[in-house]
């Protein structure tokens, strides 16, 4: 650790929970329980999210790696929850093997309700512990990297723009993810990770007071 402020204090993260949820799909892939070109079918509950989504709608069929990329473009709910239940079983049972995780990787300040960060109340982390599970998921697959620095993409055959969130892809050299996040709660958070002259780095920030200031504040970190 190079810098650190206030780096075990538990918040609200909003959608970077969703590093953890990519950390047990790749998992999943990688260790052949799932196919990136294996289908699922949308459930009721993965169609009903609200915030940020792709408006998956009950019935339809989408590859993991469709959803994958939702989720690491455009941070998609729905898409979280899908792949959630397509792992798990239910989201509840998802958010288990969640905790788990986290417990292995000696995330101490952090407690997951959901697959998205939709919760704020009761869902938390600290930035050490995002530190943490962002490193997991760089090192251990690296192929993740080439969903976090899309810049732009479609999703249902191109009838859906993706737009990545994380502005540091066009704006800093060298970026190469991870994910944004934001309710009122939360603020402006995100965890940036970048590599230069082969060595990699990430930065988190959490609670920023606007969009600009997580960009200009990981870029100064």
């Amino acid at each position: 650790v190079l810098f650190s402020f206030n780096e075990h204090e538990p918040l609200p993260i909003a959608s970077i929970t969703k590093i953890m949820t990519m950390l047990l799909v790749m998992e999943a892939v990688d260790s052949g329980k799932l196919d990136l070109k294996q289908k699922t079918t949308v459930s009721a509950n993965a169609a009903q999210m609200g915030g940020s989504q792709v408006y998956l709608k009950e019935g339809e069929t989408f590859t993991v790696e469709e959803l994958l990329k939702a989720v690491a473009v455009h941070s998609a709910n729905d898409a979280s929850v899908a792949l959630a239940e397509m792992i798990a079983g239910t989201e509840d049972a998802f958010v288990s093997m969640m905790n788990n995780k986290a417990a292995e990787l000696g995330m101490k300040n952090t407690k997951f309700l959901d697959c998205t960060g939709l919760t704020d109340e009761g869902h938390y982390s600290s930035a050490y512990d995002v530190a943490l599970m962002s490193r997991e998921l760089l090192i251990k697959h690296p192929r993740i990297i080439h969903y976090t620095t899309i810049w732009h993409d479609t999703f249902r055959d191109g009838k859906f723009d993706l737009d990545n969130t994380n502005k540091l892809i066009k704006r800093y050299r060298g970026t190469t993810g991870l994910k944004t996040g934001f309710t009122r709660a939360a603020g402006f958070c995100l965890s940036a990770s970048a590599e230069r002259d082969g060595t990699k780095f990430i930065s988190v920030i959490l609670g920023a007071k606007t969009n600009d200031e997580r960009f200009s504040e990981s870029a100064r970190l």
